[in-house]
């Protein structure tokens, strides 16, 4: 199954809920990511520009961005990022395809 991460950040009223009631919030996003038929890996909390990343499988790409919607939605998120994630192996796909593909790009003319 096709492996996503998504950032995010927190609304302040969702940073000030969870001050005042401390919650791990993986296993909600576990019942969010298997309604839409994945699997959440794991939820890490950062600093800098998102507050957060999810790490999940889903069977898709229409799949993968229900789950950031429906969270986004519940009105706690003010960002998400997604990004498909590719395995050593898919990579290593991507770059025999690449090596076997002639690409001309624009010429300038003096």
């Amino acid at each position: 199954m096709p492996l996503y991460m998504t950032q995010f950040a927190y609304t302040p009223e969702a940073w000030a809920a969870l001050a005042k009631n401390p919650e791990d919030r993986t296993e909600a996003l576990r019942g969010l990511a298997k309604k839409m038929g994945g699997k959440v890996v794991n939820l890490y909390y950062s600093f800098g520009e998102y507050d957060g990343v999810a790490i999940f499988e889903a069977p898709d790409d229409v799949s993968a961005a229900a789950v950031a919607v429906a969270a986004s939605g519940a009105g706690h998120v003010k960002g998400t990022k997604t990004t498909r994630l590719l395995t050593a192996a898919e990579a290593v796909e991507v770059m025999r395809k690449a090596g076997s593909a002639a690409y001309k790009g624009p010429v300038s003319k003096p």
